[in-house]
């Protein structure tokens, strides 16, 4: 029987299928991070819309469940596109990153910009969240993290939590943690085995001088402000590696629609 070999035009198979895995990766994140969401949403007991909308402050989760949904969206526009040699999903998936990649262009533009309008909103968000803090686990975590991590207290200084209900100083306060800090406040002691969690307890009816010996005084918005010089490169490579990943996606996406345009325009001859 005689063989007979195709010679015309064909979709390029590594493109097809470079970008079908790419966005099999995508497609498995959004689902790990969309069971995340709603794990966390399951441990606070806040499964429906009511509830997760009576939380007070801003609950991280939410990051989780857009970034989530946008990968898996994502993930299935373009592995179906490339698989089916859909075009039109292909352009919904080419667009979508493209225009997500403006936005983060546009955001840090105008956030190196407006500098002095960034760092009052960015100020007044994290002392609305100290209000917060004992409302939500989550929450409560981040304020931790962030404040152990950069080494500080409060938005501005450790008065800030003077805005919080149980660390107040006011006289109607009866929570033994009145007139004080969180312990992601306190300095870390490596001699402790465990943390000590009311090293922060009155702490701010002490003079600076003592204060200082035990919490840390900077506030967090300054301690970024310091720490971003020395690691700027760090930062840079961080985003320049998801802005390379992104155009990298959407070069793999217009190349097999051109490829698959290619292949049609014969099928009019």
């Amino acid at each position: 029987m005689p063989y007979h070999k195709y010679t015309g035009l064909q979709v390029s198979l590594l493109l097809k299928y470079t970008l079908f895995i790419f966005n099999i990766l995508f497609w498995l994140v959004g689902i790990a991070l969309l069971g995340v969401t709603f794990w966390a949403w399951s441990e606070k007991g806040v499964l429906n819309i009511q509830s997760i909308s009576d939380l007070n402050g801003f609950d991280p989760v939410w990051i989780l469940l857009v970034v989530g949904i946008m990968c898996f969206i994502l993930g299935c526009t373009g592995c179906i596109g490339a698989l089916r040699e859909n075009i039109c999903l292909l352009k919904f998936f080419s667009v979508v990153i493209s225009g997500i990649l403006m936005v983060e262009l546009a955001a840090g533009l105008l956030g190196f910009v407006f500098q002095d309008w960034l760092k009052s909103k960015v100020q007044s968000f994290i002392k609305d969240n100290i209000q917060a803090y004992r409302d939500d686990i989550d929450l409560q975590n981040l304020i931790d993290t962030v404040q152990r991590y950069m080494q500080c207290c409060g938005a501005i200084d450790p008065e800030d939590w003077n805005n919080n209900i149980y660390f107040n100083c006011s006289t109607t306060n009866l929570s033994r943690e009145r007139c004080g800090v969180p312990f992601s406040c306190c300095h870390p002691d490596p001699a402790q085995m465990v943390v000590n969690t009311q090293c922060g307890y009155d702490i701010r009816n002490m003079k600076k001088k003592e204060q200082e010996s035990v919490i840390f005084l900077k506030g967090c918005i300054q301690a970024f402000e310091d720490w971003i010089p020395p690691n700027i490169y760090l930062v840079a490579g961080i985003f320049l590696g998801i802005a390379c990943l992104q155009m990298f996606s959407i070069y793999l996406a217009r190349s097999l629609i051109s490829d698959i345009q290619r292949v049609q325009s014969t099928w009019r001859h």
